[in-house]
């Protein structure tokens, strides 16, 4: 038998090896950084009916692409022929 979710449950995770907080409540879920108020919310209708999986491939498209890092920097070719 199950019990019904009446009030929030707050339990702390790790991402990445960041402490992270993931709050179930009745209306739906919130995931916040440890120590902070703002985060992640969905809720329950949104998760079950897949615009929560939408809003999130939407917001993945809309951020740049992560950086790379750039190429080293060319040498003059002092070494590379002073080795020849």
């Amino acid at each position: 038998m199950t019990t019904k979710l009446e009030k929030n449950v707050r339990r702390e995770l790790k991402i990445a090896g960041e402490p992270w907080v993931v709050t179930i409540s009745p209306a739906g879920l919130k995931l916040t950084r440890k120590g902070r108020r703002k985060g992640i919310e969905l809720d329950w209708k949104g998760l079950v009916s897949g615009d929560a999986a939408l809003a999130a491939a939407l917001n993945a498209s809309m951020r740049p692409p992560p950086r790379r890092p750039s190429a080293p920097a060319k040498t003059s070719g002092r070494r590379e022929r002073a080795l020849r």
